[in-house]
């Protein structure tokens, strides 16, 4: 059991919801990446998603492609990333998800990938690009080693399809609440609630809901009927719209204790 089941038993012994925040590693340099690591984590983030900058991305919206661009104008590698994060678990108890996709996990080598992730305290894996039929072989290593492997169900799967992806998923399903890719909105659709609902009918692994939320208002709705809630763009862009690191960290800060706390309701 690692820590992200941890995390999930224990949220769901005292009736609470997870709280899963992304960044991208990188922006605007790995330094300042780590201690945004720290803040997410001492400000009542339940796990942490690390995304990992890519030039041809798949599930990524505007903010996030944009930060990426940033990182990669750095050199910012995923060996590099790995290193970071080796650096970083001895700081934090929290557990650790590399959002990355195929092309630098095939490169690295997949074996060697899944290894130096787990050494280094990575305790879950998401590959957007690579679908479950096509896994096994990272899927063999994940599961020697307890790395989750963590899939999506989104609002277009068939039913056939989301029971691949819960049959395959470990740790978390990741419900995609849109169709298109990552992005601060306005209003999320009301049919989320019984998708998630149909999902949790045929499976008891956590669901947790993400693309989309960015306001303490949707996190607390979406998570009166969901296992947990994912924010993403919504923290890169209070790290990229930041005039200073003193005011980067403080705002931060404030905005993830805000939906740890809405979340926590």
């Amino acid at each position: 059991m690692n820590r992200i089941d941890v995390t999930f038993k224990d949220l769901r012994k005292n009736g609470k919801k997870a709280f899963i925040a992304y960044l991208t590693c990188g922006d605007p340099d790995l330094k300042t990446t780590a201690e945004c690591i720290k803040v997410i984590s001492d400000n009542g983030a339940d796990i942490i998603e690390l995304g990992v900058p890519f030039s041809d991305p798949l599930a990524d919206g505007p903010t996030i492609q944009v930060a990426s661009q940033r990182a990669l104008k750095n050199n910012v590698s995923l060996a590099a990333i790995i290193k970071m994060v080796s650096k970083i678990r001895s700081k934090i108890d929290t557990p650790l998800v590399l959002m990355t996709y195929y092309n630098p996990v095939f490169h690295y080598d997949i074996r060697n990938f899944v290894q130096d992730a787990k050494k280094a305290g990575v305790d879950g894996v998401i590959i957007p690009d690579l679908p479950p039929e096509e896994a096994s072989q990272i899927e063999m290593f994940a599961r020697k080693l307890e790395l989750a492997t963590i899939y999506f169900a989104s609002p277009t799967s068939s039913e056939q399809r989301k029971k691949i992806a819960i049959s395959h998923s470990r740790g978390f399903i990741y419900y995609v609440s849109t169709t298109g890719v990552t992005g601060k909105r306005t209003n999320l659709p009301d049919s989320i609630k019984k998708d998630v609902k149909n999902l949790q009918k045929i499976t008891s692994k956590p669901i947790c809901v993400g693309f989309g939320i960015s306001t303490p208002a949707q996190a607390k709705k979406i998570a009166s009927f969901a296992d947990g809630i994912i924010v993403g763009s919504a923290i890169v862009e209070k790290i990229d719209t930041a005039k200073s690191k003193r005011e980067m960290i403080k705002s931060l800060g404030t905005f993830i204790k805000q939906m740890a706390k809405a979340v926590s309701i």
